[in-house]
């Protein structure tokens, strides 16, 4: 029996806040309000979903490992740890996975140490500063790129 494919999904600290956690900045939706987006849009492409959020960066790198390997590709919100969590950057470059970084904020545009993003060199892209709606364009952006490799195209 041939595996269904699935698409990563990596939430870091504080994630399982959002909702209610600076609403004003974050938003209203939960972190399960969340993944069902990214559901929706992996099941339009016959795509499981295999998510993980946590407070510790360990859980996270050895979820990576088991999971990313396999993956048709990652999404994933660091959140703080995209700015200094170097084991986990570490991990993605290992897994080598298409892999969109997203943040629902423009960290850019917010206090100087959210500039330096530490995953950057090791991911296929990056989203930020459009709300929740970032993780929709991540799955959408790797669920067209897994088609069209299908397709014998360029990813």
């Amino acid at each position: 029996m041939v595996e269904k494919p699935y698409l990563v999904v990596v939430n870091g600290p504080n994630l399982n806040r959002l909702g209610l956690r600076l609403p004003e900045l974050y938003g209203s939706q939960t972190l399960s309000d969340v993944i069902q987006l990214v559901r929706s849009v992996a099941d339009t492409y016959r795509v499981e979903v295999r998510d993980i959020q946590s407070n510790h960066e360990g859980a996270l790198i050895d979820f990576l490992q088991e999971h990313g390997p396999g993956a048709m590709g990652i999404i994933i919100n660091p959140g703080a740890l995209g700015h200094y969590g170097v084991a986990l950057r570490d991990c993605l470059e290992d897994i080598k996975r298409p892999t969109i970084e997203v943040h629902i904020t423009n960290v850019h545009m917010r206090e100087t140490f959210r500039h330096h993003l530490v995953l950057s060199a090791v991911v296929t892209g990056q989203i930020v500063g459009l709300g929740v709606d970032v993780y929709r364009y991540a799955a959408e952006a790797l669920c067209n790129r897994m088609k069209r490799e299908e397709a014998g195209g360029q990813p």
